[in-house]
């Protein structure tokens, strides 16, 4: 027979954070496999930037889609993990071919601020809860997911 989970947070509150952060989980997944994606297939005079940010990036999203996972673990809950779980679940879309390098970006700007969007949204029944670690969880994966929108709309600029 399982424990019980006695962390001062009541089930239902856990249940509703688990739900939200399943909601950046898929976000965060579908965002890293984008930009992998683009990793792979950029081309044109910025190929060499763009190849190395890339790859910084989702290198990034890797260790965040654990850490995600794993917070959700602790709250009692399962964490998706199928491509079909994060279709469902994520606000992100997946691209058809092979955009230029340009729209890349673009796409990538609109994917890293659909994150913090979906972050922020979890934050609320985290704050409601009293969830520290998932609220600072969440603050990181804001600030990250800002500047690194920042970073791709200046090469827009």
């Amino acid at each position: 027979m399982a424990m019980q989970i006695n962390i001062g947070i009541n089930e239902g509150d856990r249940k509703d954070i688990s739900e939200g952060l399943s909601r950046l989980l898929a976000d965060t997944y579908t965002l890293y496999l984008k930009t992998h994606n683009f990793h792979w297939n950029v081309t044109g005079p910025m190929f060499q930037t763009l190849h190395l940010m890339f790859e910084t990036q989702y290198n990034e999203l890797a260790l965040a889609v654990d850490l995600i996972a794993e917070r959700i673990r602790a709250l009692g809950f399962p964490a998706p993990a199928t491509y079909a779980d994060f279709s469902r679940l994520s606000s992100i879309k997946e691209e058809a071919g092979v955009p230029n390098a340009l729209e890349m970006i673009r796409l990538l700007v609109e994917g890293q601020e659909a994150v913090v969007r979906t972050a922020r949204t979890t934050f609320k029944a985290a704050e409601k809860a009293s969830d520290e670690p998932t609220a600072d969880l969440l603050t990181q994966r804001m600030q990250s997911h800002e500047k690194t929108a920042w970073m791709l709309r200046s090469l827009l600029a």
